[in-house]
């Protein structure tokens, strides 16, 4: 496999070495791997990794197969991913409700993960970056290769990766807030989780007032923090339990009313915004 990449103009000048560990997050043994059979060109010629590089130059990295290691995913069908945005590296698609992000098991072909390794090609199988519950729809973000995810990984950690999402709640919320109360395994059902102050992971939600829906409320929520079932954990420790909810509100009259409806970030390597909308959302 091999990438081509051209810096942007005001990339800040630094070595091949430094542009491979600090930026890019290759791993040393792929390093080692690219140096010694003279994988990385500088402006079509091959370099050194003391080498400088900077804005415009166009750096290409041959990656063979047994750089990265390889897992065998079931294909499933293609016809079932709605592309949201899709480029060389990353790709982002528009997750239908009631269906599971990756598989558990490895004979499984219905899960997302298996609709888009049909989808794209046997070069760029699909890694995931973040995970949506089965029963959410909406924005998800993969890798197209185990070059980027990395870098992507850390976006995300850094919060350089921007979601919001809708929701419908029971009740009537008025003002907008922030709900910052830590997160834990719920000790007597272990697909749930519950609100642990003392030894839970912190997790914070900021909550906005879209519009009231009868005896309903229409909201955005946005993460701080990544952690399972944290959206609809918070509000239903509020009272506000989020519509549909089968866990958390015993409410089995419509599906869970929860889609990532936005998702922003930088391109890492081209520095252009991407920003996408799930539509139709909500309302």
């Amino acid at each position: 496999m091999k990438f081509t990449i051209t810096l942007p103009a005001n990339s800040p000048t630094k070595t091949v070495k430094e542009l491979l560990e600090e930026d890019w997050l290759v791993p040393r043994k792929v390093r080692h791997f690219i140096r010694t059979r003279k994988g990385i060109l500088v402006n079509g010629k091959i370099c050194h990794f003391q080498e400088q590089v900077r804005g415009n130059d166009e750096i290409t990295l041959v990656i063979e197969d047994n750089d990265y290691p390889t897992r065998a995913i079931q294909l499933g069908n293609k016809k079932l991913i709605t592309v949201l945005y899709e480029d060389e590296h990353l790709i982002i698609v528009n997750k239908p409700a009631g269906m599971k992000t990756h598989p558990n098991q490895p004979d499984e072909t219905d899960t997302l993960l298996n609709h888009l390794a049909a989808y794209l090609s046997p070069d760029n199988q699909p890694h995931v970056v973040h995970r949506l519950d089965k029963e959410t729809s909406g924005a998800i973000l993969f890798a197209k290769n185990q070059f980027i995810l990395p870098i992507l990984g850390r976006m995300l950690e850094k919060k350089e990766i921007y979601r919001r999402y809708q929701a419908i709640v029971h009740g009537q919320l008025t003002k907008d807030l922030t709900i910052n109360k830590k997160i834990g395994r719920d000790r007597h059902d272990r697909r749930k989780r519950r609100i642990d102050l003392k030894t839970g992971k912190s997790a914070i939600t900021h909550v906005s007032i879209a519009q009231p829906l009868g005896k309903n409320t229409a909201i955005y929520c946005r993460l701080d923090t990544g952690r399972t079932h944290q959206i609809r954990v918070h509000l239903a420790s509020l009272g506000h339990p989020l519509v549909g909810d089968p866990l958390y509100s015993k409410d089995s009259n419509s599906r869970l009313m929860l889609h990532a409806y936005e998702l922003h970030l930088i391109q890492p390597f081209t520095k252009k915004k991407i920003a996408v909308s799930a539509l139709p959302g909500l309302w």
